[in-house]
């Protein structure tokens, strides 16, 4: 049970940690599908 709780919490710090690096670099799902023909508002 304790491994399962260690596990459950090493998940969501590294999503956590991914989502934020993967904003401040620039690499969001719109900007990477977007073309300079593509109006994002």
């Amino acid at each position: 049970m304790k491994a399962a709780i260690l596990a459950f919490a090493a998940i969501a710090v590294i999503s956590i940690a991914a989502w934020y690096g993967l904003h401040e670099i620039g690499f969001s799902s719109a900007q990477a599908t977007s073309s300079p023909d593509v109006r994002l508002d």
